[in-house]
């Protein structure tokens, strides 16, 4: 497309940027669908902690109970794994097998930050050797580290297990990630936790269309950034007969599905208490459609994530349980309209998460 034809292209404001993205992420009104179908439409759900899968879902489904998606991931139907960004993902069977080969580009290029520390180790035969390890029994991080130094006691034991990881598709084993349960991360292979090989490493059209109904309208650098991989214009270029195209208010260029939802700035966006690191606030290259400019930062602390809070369609607080209460902290004065709201959105959240405990819902010191 010419630089004439982008500037002609129907503008989306963010706010209705806003609320198309809202639709697709599941978050404009309770979705019925399953946890299974959820997942599978979401292409994943940000997992680096056990509990945020199980939160993200109670904010977009009707009817969700914890112990659905808790009984998928017991039953192997979904998994636990390291795929977009080099972060942990719940993802469906399916999609390990899928997604995983597409980002392999990008466990590869991470190789390269450990060059230092595997001199003289033969990645082959570490893949080689860390499935078989893996494959015998679930190892810790800590075990693969210790059997790898064997072979390679030169090499930097932390570097060996990270490479094993990038080599290979390791899952974590349950009971890591069963709701209500504890367990240390323990790995074995897709391949072996699954009982079915890994597909061949697809084109990323299809992933392309999918990224698009889940996130979009989205333009490329977005998509690139949900999946930590590069070069993805091509993949767009061959779709674009198919799509179609809009600008956002800096004149980027968005793409779509023709038939995706986009609906009117002024629909109604309830609250929604969204988990730390949920996929809503980390998957565009421009987060601005969810993130006001004023608070971008402030749903982080050092290296530690808050669980957000949206208001209106956009971040407007953090939010966290203590023992008694669910305390919420916006980071501005909301309307007795939209306290009220926020209050009956915490209560249905507590109802479905926590339906044999009985919390507080109290406003903590307004964040500035």
């Amino acid at each position: 497309m010419t630089k004439s034809t982008t500037r002609t292209a129907p503008v989306l404001a963010t706010r209705a940027l806003n609320r198309a993205t809202l639709d697709r992420q599941l978050l404009l009104r309770p979705a019925s669908l399953s946890a299974e179908e959820a997942v599978a439409h979401l292409l994943g759900l940000q997992a680096q902690n056990v509990k945020p899968p199980y939160y993200a879902l109670a904010a977009r489904l009707d009817g969700f109970a914890p112990g659905e998606l808790s009984g998928l991931m017991a039953e192997r139907e979904v998994v636990r794994i390291v795929s977009m960004r080099s972060t942990i993902h719940t993802h469906t069977a399916d999609d390990c097998l899928t997604l995983r080969p597409l980002v392999q580009p990008a466990r590869d290029r991470e190789l390269t930050i450990l060059r230092k520390g595997l001199q003289g180790v033969d990645l082959g035969r570490l893949a080689a050797l860390a499935r078989e390890l893996v494959e015998a029994e679930p190892r810790t991080m800590k075990q693969l580290r210790e059997a790898l130094l064997v072979e390679w006691p030169d090499a930097d034991p932390q570097a060996l297990a990270i490479a094993a990881r990038c080599k290979l598709p390791l899952v974590q084993v349950t009971p890591r990630g069963l709701w209500g349960r504890s367990g240390q991360v323990a790995l074995t292979t897709a391949e072996h936790w699954l009982g079915r090989p890994a597909e061949p490493t697809p084109a990323p059209d299809a992933t392309v269309l999918r990224y698009l109904a889940a996130f979009g309208p989205a333009s490329v650098k977005d998509m690139q950034t949900w999946a930590g991989l590069t070069r993805l214009r091509d993949a767009f270029e061959r779709l674009r007969p198919d799509l179609v195209t809009f600008r956002d208010e800096n004149g980027v260029e968005l793409f779509d599905l023709p038939d995706a939802p986009r609906p009117d700035a002024d629909t109604p966006a309830p609250p929604r208490f969204l988990p730390e690191f949920d996929n809503l606030l980390l998957s565009h290259a421009d987060r601005t459609r969810v993130v006001p400019p004023a608070h971008w930062g402030r749903a982080w602390q050092g290296n530690q994530a808050h669980c957000t809070l949206l208001v209106d369609g956009f971040l407007a607080g953090v939010w966290r349980l203590e023992a008694d209460a669910l305390v919420i902290e916006p980071f501005g004065r909301l309307t007795k309209k939209q306290r009220d709201e926020v209050r009956t959105e915490g209560e249905r959240m507590l109802t479905v998460m926590h339906p044999d405990s009985s919390y507080d819902i109290r406003f903590g010191t307004v964040l500035r």
